[in-house]
């Protein structure tokens, strides 16, 4: 089954950068992203899905207790899909980060991934 842009935008949130267990967000990566996907960070560029899946590791080893959240519904034109999010504690806080994924699909995978960051909240 070949998934829409709007669908890869909610897997890549909610059960790539949400998920606590390795070996599900390792399937998750593998079903959905190619092998040699590119994902451009505000402060690097990870190669392949062995370095999106260390770093995605690495993020929810930071900050645990800590969320992806949808902000909006994901958007697509042609091969791009788009999806704000908000990034912080589990509970009704408010965000910590706030910002965008954008991504290119080819062959009903993500190719290539950009995150920006929109806003960082300091910590009151």
């Amino acid at each position: 089954m070949t998934r829409s842009a709007a669908d890869l935008m909610r897997v890549n949130l909610l059960e790539v950068f949400n998920e606590p267990d390795p070996d599900r967000r390792a399937a998750v990566i593998a079903e959905n992203y190619s092998e040699d996907v590119v994902w451009h960070e505000p402060d690097r560029i990870n190669h392949g899905r062995t370095e999106l899946t260390r770093r995605a590791t690495e993020l929810r080893a930071e900050n645990p207790d800590w969320v992806f959240r949808p902000a909006g519904t994901p958007s697509e034109l042609d091969d791009i899909g788009h999806l704000g999010f908000r990034y912080g504690p589990a509970d009704d806080q408010p965000p910590m980060i706030s910002g965008m994924d954008i991504a290119r699909i080819g062959g009903g995978v993500i190719i290539e991934l950009y995150t920006i960051v929109t806003e960082i909240r300091q910590p009151s």
